[in-house]
């Protein structure tokens, strides 16, 4: 498949080429995808400004070193699933924040050597919302990020509904229109996204 670049659609509208660009990304087209990110840097880094505002004692990232970061996270996954504009904005902001834990969690266990405390979801999703966070709470989000992705592996529409609601914060109406789902689908899938992954913590001593 041949790449598709901003220059291709020239003649479109931003939102109309990063529509196309996003529609081949889908597709596999991995040089599509990165040419997404100069027509929405500024969006990025603004969203990259908020997570880094957020976070409480970590000072090993700043803006644009987080948002290369996540771009380098998203560029080199083999095939990458985007349904929408919004969708894209939540993938980012999902990867962001997953670096961000990671660092926490690094930093963590190089203080008190490992260990995992008991954790509900309800918790999480307050942390999850919060303007800011602690280096604790991103041991818990790092966390739910692999329960994500043992997730993935039985349906992947499910995490693409957790990055929308837990990750960027949608409602089930928007997280609906960037999936290009109903919101009963969207309701549905949240439900079963939940469960599964209080259950799937729970077997990994982690919460509950």
């Amino acid at each position: 498949m041949s790449s598709i670049s901003a220059g291709d659609k020239s003649d479109l509208p931003p939102d109309a080429t990063l529509a196309a660009l996003l529609s081949a990304a889908e597709r596999g087209d991995r040089a599509a995808l990165e040419a997404c990110f100069p027509l929405v840097y500024e969006e990025l880094r603004a969203i990259a400004r908020k997570q880094r505002r957020a976070w409480q004692g970590n000072t090993t990232l700043n803006t644009t070193a987080l948002l290369h970061e996540a771009y380098l996270k998203m560029v080199n996954q083999r095939h990458i699933e985007v349904a929408s504009r919004d969708h894209f904005f939540a993938i980012a902001a999902t990867a962001m924040r997953h670096i961000l834990c990671s660092y926490a969690r690094d930093h963590n266990r190089k203080k008190r050597g490992g260990g995992s405390q008991r954790v509900s979801f309800s918790q999480l999703e307050r942390v999850a919302g919060a303007d800011s966070f602690s280096e604790d709470a991103a041991d818990r989000l790092s966390e739910l990020g692999d329960a994500l992705t043992r997730l993935a592996q039985i349906n992947r529409r499910y995490t693409q509904v957790v990055e929308c609601r837990f990750f960027a914060g949608l409602s089930v109406e928007e997280t609906a229109a960037a999936l290009d789902l109903s919101p009963a689908t969207v309701k549905r899938d949240w439900s079963f996204a939940r469960a599964w992954l209080m259950r799937d913590m729970q077997r990994q001593g982690i919460g509950w």
